[in-house]
């Protein structure tokens, strides 16, 4: 075995077994408690929690505290509605300091950024409350501008009686005029509610909170026709009733995922925010969670957090594996005609070409990309390592992809083609953004292209041939913008 051949073998071991680690987590200081659905002002994000204030994050995955909110109260939501955000939140309620007497309000401010000198919320303005006797309690405001009419509907209430259904005016923020409540479920609390293909979706957090580790809070979805309800899930049962399809439970060594966001990154790439009541791996702590939202069969389900390890990188297009354009080595093996073969010998497992075996006959500097058969080869086998390091996206960072064993790595040039070099480098062309889509495919996308502005948010890995990788513009609707990771 060459000099080579050995120092490639044992990068190997040390990328196996640094994907023995668990899923890499949000970075930064990502604690937060009821957190409310994304947004994003002057190319950062947002998200605000129970107490005041919120965090902030750059790139939507290093997050840090700063984001403020007058008020403090406990789950609020936040809607961009025109060039204004709209801030609803609990004052009291949710049996903070013994009693369930709540009030909603509401409140405006045309900015996010705390540093602004547009930052100026209006003052908050009362939209519903409960008198602590009767048997429902006005707090975990959730908000749904509705795309088909433009009415801004709000969720809201807990375990204790019903969650409750009222309208806003999407101009004032006031509660429409003679509006009535509506009783649309009980059970959850936390609720959101949300829109697509004909569909209302009310997300509900079920189970019990604010106990650490031993929190065993889920998220549950029923769907409708109307706003207004029934919410049934998927075997008909009616959220009114205790229904509920399941979201997303506890994980990743993560109890307690509670209040629902839905954030749509592009078409066909979605996100779902929450607080996980409790990481195991950060002391206990309550902690922002960004996963993928995927949709199978018309029903929202919470995807894993990509994490890396080593793959077959297929093609949805053909089912083609990407894979190095270097000449084909034959396997050698005793062949017995099939007509020949003696049953009662014994079988024998037969072992997968090796690295040592082939890497020799590669060319020393850059070498192309191509798609082919899949064949358990050295050179269609891709480690995929983040690389939190180097910043990343919502839900995830950054990752390098290298020739599994070796550390060659896959890069982007200026042509907007692909291509491999020698070494990794960590230069912006050799850092790639993997994104579950909602279909559970993949987009593939790298941080930047040489000689353009900017980090790449358009150009993904396209298969514009059978066999023909490239970079071309990133279409959901076309399968050659997919590709599929088959753990090796």
């Amino acid at each position: 075995m060459n000099m080579r051949a050995t120092t490639y073998i044992s990068l190997f071991i040390l990328h196996s077994s640094f994907f023995i680690s668990h899923a890499v987590a949000q970075t930064g200081a990502p604690y937060i408690h009821d957190p409310s659905t994304l947004a994003e002002c002057e190319g950062k994000y947002y998200t605000f929690g129970t107490g005041g204030g919120g965090l902030i994050s750059d790139d939507g995955w290093s997050w840090h505290s700063g984001a403020e909110r007058p008020g403090g109260g406990a789950a609020p939501d936040v809607l961009k509605i025109g060039d204004r955000y709209l801030i609803i939140y609990g004052a009291t309620g949710g049996g903070l300091g013994g009693g369930h007497n709540g009030r909603i309000l509401t409140m405006w401010n045309r900015t996010l950024d705390p540093k602004s000198p547009d930052f100026k919320f209006t003052q908050a303005v009362e939209v519903c409350a409960s008198d602590g006797m009767e048997d429902q309690d006005a707090i975990d405001p959730g908000m749904l501008l509705d795309p088909v009419t433009g009415r801004l509907w709000v969720s809201y209430g807990t375990y204790f009686g019903t969650i409750r259904l009222i309208e806003l005016d999407p101009k004032t923020g006031y509660r429409v005029k003679g509006n009535k409540e509506k009783d649309i479920a009980i059970d959850c609390e936390a609720t959101d509610l949300i829109y697509r293909d004909g569909w209302y979706y009310l997300l509900g957090t079920h189970g019990t909170c604010c106990d650490g580790v031993n929190s065993t809070y889920n998220i549950v979805v029923g769907r409708s026709r109307s706003v207004e309800g029934p919410y049934l899930d998927n075997v008909g049962r009616d959220m009114f009733h205790g229904g509920g399809r399941m979201v997303i439970a506890a994980g990743d060594r993560k109890t307690g995922p509670g209040h629902f966001g839905r954030t749509i990154v592009d078409e066909g790439v979605e996100v779902m925010s929450c607080h996980f009541e409790a990481d195991f791996d950060r002391s206990g702590r309550s902690v922002l969670g960004i996963l993928p939202l995927l949709w199978r069969d018309g029903w929202p389900v919470a995807g894993k957090q990509f994490r890396g390890g080593t793959f077959e990188i297929e093609s949805v297009r053909r089912g083609y594996s990407l894979e190095l354009a270097v000449d084909f080595v034959r396997m050698q093996q005793e062949r017995q005609r099939f007509w020949q073969m003696d049953s009662n010998e014994p079988l024998k497992s037969l072992p997968e070409q090796k690295l040592e075996e082939v890497i020799g006959n590669w060319p020393q500097g850059e070498i192309p990309l191509r798609c082919g058969d899949y064949m358990f080869r050295p050179h269609q086998h891709w480690t995929i390592t983040p690389m939190p390091e180097a910043g990343g996206y919502l839900s995830a960072p950054y990752f390098k992809i290298t020739i599994a064993g070796t550390d060659r790595a896959l890069a982007a040039t200026a042509a907007k083609e692909l291509t491999t070099v020698p070494a990794f480098t960590g230069a912006d062309e050799q850092l790639w953004r993997i994104e579950q889509l909602i279909d559970g495919t993949f987009r593939i996308m790298p941080k930047r292209i040489p000689g353009s502005d900017g980090i790449n948010t358009r150009y993904c890995i396209y298969s514009a041939a059978d066999s023909t990788p490239t970079l071309a513009e990133y279409n959901f609707h076309s399968d050659n913008s997919k590709w599929n990771m088959h753990h090796y």
